[in-house]
């Protein structure tokens, strides 16, 4: 198959709409359902993001894609019984593989964000990762293969619609990479850099020079995920999982609090108290995560006053104070941070620093790159200068 016909573009009103291959066959398989344009834009650009953290970290890899940015991305390493909690697959009767805690990371650690995402998976998926996928909200799933069983489970989601996307693995796209703008055709050749280098984290400009293997490995988790979100971004990244995202910003620092602040949250999560949360029975699970997110933020109130609690929980809540919000965040640590391109400011750091990050790899380059080092050996944060620049658009 040369080329796909789609139902319309990145709108109803874009009409005709296709993928097609100019030179030998589509790498893809719609296995089921009619995926669309941003579908296709999320499935290949988050397929190649699994497949090199999968070729980096030797471990299966998930990714949960909006909007051509990931809302979370991960490896498959154990849950704790913490994590199985707040990611709400605590009550799934079956063993979870590595790959289907490799989803249950990159779904769960911004469960706000991921709702109604695409999902990349870098192996064959499995009965026991289908069986999750089934019971969220998401448009459709790509992965190299899928077991008899996971096919069947997939195909009784959202009324037998449910989007899968089988790819080729052994695909390897033209060195030089096309797109059109305005009827005016721009060419590059592909970003193939390799982020697993040993060499990028040769140039340590900070007092402390000391990165542990599961920081490096975090580190290079982050920079993967920033290669394929769109600029500016910054990523947090902790136990081989993105925890915050902030992408698409044109200020720097803008990125910085915005997926700093996905990190408190993912981090609040695991407070006693929230995890305590006394819910109705029967709660969707969207309701229950848009309720959550609202009680640890300042808006409490919306959910908390009398004549409005009741729709959520058994019993009202005590409020989560800030000072307990903020004791609580400062016990998380050894988060690392990536940056597709250089911290301008010092400030960056003041903010990271907040969040628990003891590690940061970004390019390095800025004219105040002085006052960047300098807030890190404040804190005692290890800092690699990589000399590579993630822009994607």
């Amino acid at each position: 198959m040369k080329e796909l016909a789609l139902k319309y573009g990145c709108n109803p009103n874009q009409k005709p709409s296709r993928i097609f291959m100019t030179e030998g066959e589509l790498p893809i398989e719609v296995i089921n359902g009619r995926p669309g344009y941003i579908n296709f834009l999320d499935a290949l650009n988050s397929w190649q993001l699994v497949k090199e953290l999968k070729a980096a970290t030797g471990l299966p890899a998930a990714a949960s894609f909006k909007h051509v940015s990931p809302a979370g991305a991960a490896v498959g390493l154990p849950l704790s019984d913490t994590l199985k909690k707040i990611y709400f697959v605590d009550d799934v009767k079956i063993d979870l593989s590595p790959l289907a805690s490799a989803y249950a990371r990159a779904r769960g650690a911004d469960r706000m964000s991921s709702y109604g995402d695409f999902i990349a998976l870098s192996d064959t998926c499995d009965a026991a990762t289908a069986t999750l996928i089934k019971r969220e909200v998401s448009d459709g799933v790509i992965a190299p293969g899928y077991t008899a069983e996971a096919i069947d489970i997939l195909k009784d989601k959202r009324k037998g619609t449910y989007n899968v996307i089988k790819i080729d693995p052994d695909y390897m796209p033209e060195p030089i990479e096309r797109k059109q703008v305005f009827g005016i055709t721009f060419e590059q050749g592909r970003n193939e850099v390799k982020l697993d280098d040993a060499s990028l984290f040769e140039n340590i400009p900070t007092q402390n020079k000391t990165f542990t293997a599961e920081a490096k490995r975090d580190l290079i988790i982050s920079l993967i995920t920033l290669k394929y979100t769109q600029s500016n971004s910054v990523c947090y990244v902790k136990d081989g999982q993105a925890i915050g995202i902030g992408a698409g910003q044109q200020s720097r620092i803008h990125c910085t609090r915005l997926a700093g602040n996905k990190a408190d949250i993912w981090w609040l999560r695991q407070n006693p108290k929230v995890m305590a949360l006394p819910f109705k029975p029967g709660i969707r699970r969207a309701d229950r995560d848009n309720t959550i997110d609202i009680y640890i933020s300042e808006d409490y109130d919306d959910v908390l006053r009398d004549g409005t609690w009741e729709m959520f929980f058994t019993e009202k809540p005590e409020v989560l104070t800030m000072k307990e919000k903020k004791d609580w965040i400062a016990q998380n640590t050894n988060v690392a941070l990536g940056s597709d391109a250089f911290f301008p400011f010092g400030d960056n750091i003041e903010r990271a620093h907040k969040s628990g990050v003891k590690y940061i790899a970004q390019a390095g380059g800025s004219v105040r790159d002085d006052n960047v080092i300098e807030t890190c050996d404040k804190y005692g944060i290890a800092m690699a200068f990589t000399g590579v620049r993630l822009f994607h658009h």
